[in-house]
């Protein structure tokens, strides 16, 4: 099986949205270490069970994590094959902006042709 490395734009919004407030990243890096249950996240937060369920939904559409029942308990881990197509994603944008900056690098390192002193006058 070939794993999917390209995410939609559909996927690309729900992922940034998912990480755009820390409560979200702070669950997804403690699910990281080890499956935990919605009930030992929330007891964490300065916030109610159901507002920590919330979250948890928020980065399961993105498929960040992955929630499974056992008997009466929601248990949540980290997805790796989500987080691994968004570290390539962010690779490409990195990748991106670091050809972008070496470009325009170059082109302030050039010499200005107005400062050639081999350069005739022109009109002065």
């Amino acid at each position: 099986m070939v794993a999917q490395t390209e995410l939609s734009e559909t996927e690309i919004d729900r992922v940034f949205h998912a990480l755009a407030t820390s409560t979200r990243r702070d669950i997804l890096r403690r699910t990281i270490d080890r499956e935990q249950s919605v009930s030992e996240l929330a007891r964490d937060y300065d916030m109610s069970f159901a507002a920590v369920q919330k979250h948890v939904a928020v980065l399961e559409e993105a498929r960040l994590i992955i929630k499974r029942a056992e008997g009466r308990e929601r248990l949540v881990r980290a997805n790796p094959d989500m987080i691994a197509r968004a570290k390539a994603l962010l690779a490409r944008y990195e990748e991106l902006w670091r050809a972008r900056i070496a470009r325009l690098d170059d082109l302030l390192a050039e010499p200005d042709p107005r400062n050639d002193p081999a350069r005739p006058d022109q009109g002065d």
